[in-house]
């Protein structure tokens, strides 16, 4: 199998464990750069993660013009994906959800960090993006590569960001980081929603949260992002030695 086999089926994956995992319920997207084309990104069609299957993976131009004419229906926000990859070139996946715990997170003045050293992922801050700030009263999707471009600039160099009143997107250098980075956000949110109700939180400092970050960039196979992806595909009902096996199954 070819390494741009296994990407897709991984990105199918990918969907399934965000659903098992309640990151995703009908709604939320992940794609992942183009292995050959890095001027392109794949993604599905607009379906709910639990059902998709490899052919429901649809090919985009960075500012979101499906490949090859493919008429179906694209979700409305893959501007998200496009203009982060077109942003960030170190990037190779944006998952966005509405994960329920994140979202206080967005409408209040307390700022989500890492609390737990098993979400540093999330990044030092998790910066706030409002759709009014820039383009007044919206029905606060992000519909256009220009609000797409807005938002990017608010995730800077970050690895994850909130939507006031709508959800997160983060980004990953692989499928995997980005998969355990969605996961671990909401783990965060919640803890910390939590930790609120017992005083003053202590959060993981700077430096923490670098060195987590890189013990789990550096991880050996089978450690780190290649252990929870495992554990989570066995969770979605998925063999991770043999993926396709359930794949096809909707």
């Amino acid at each position: 199998m070819s390494a741009a086999d296994r990407l897709l089926d991984d990105l199918v994956v990918a969907n399934r464990i965000l659903a098992s995992e309640g990151i995703c319920d009908a709604f939320g997207h992940v794609s992942v750069r183009h292995p050959d084309r890095p001027d392109r990104y794949l993604l599905s069609r607009a379906l709910s993660p639990e059902l998709i299957v490899r052919d429901d993976i649809m090919e985009f131009e960075l500012d979101g013009t499906p490949v090859g004419g493919d008429g179906r229906k694209p979700y409305l926000e893959r501007f998200i994906h496009g203009s982060i990859y077109e942003k960030r070139p170190d990037v190779h996946s944006v998952i966005h959800s509405h994960s329920r715990s994140v979202v206080p997170f967005s409408i209040t003045e307390q700022p989500l960090r890492p609390v737990v050293h098993s979400c540093a992922t999330i990044g030092h801050d998790v910066p706030v993006w409002d759709a009014q700030d820039s383009f007044g009263d919206t029905n606060l999707l992000i519909s256009s590569m220009e609000m797409g471009r807005d938002f990017a600039n608010v995730l800077a160099e970050g690895r994850s960001a909130l939507m006031r009143g709508h959800g997160s997107t983060v980004i990953g250098r692989s499928l995997r980081e980005a998969v355990y980075t969605a996961v671990y956000l909401e783990v965060n949110a919640l803890l910390q929603l939590q930790a609120n109700s017992l005083g003053p939180i202590k959060f993981l400092s700077k430096g923490e949260v670098d060195k987590i970050q890189s013990r789990l960039a550096d991880s050996l196979p089978g450690e780190g992002y290649d252990r929870s992806w495992e554990y989570w595909s066995r969770r979605a009902g998925i063999d991770p030695s043999n993926p396709k096996a359930t794949l096809q199954e909707r």
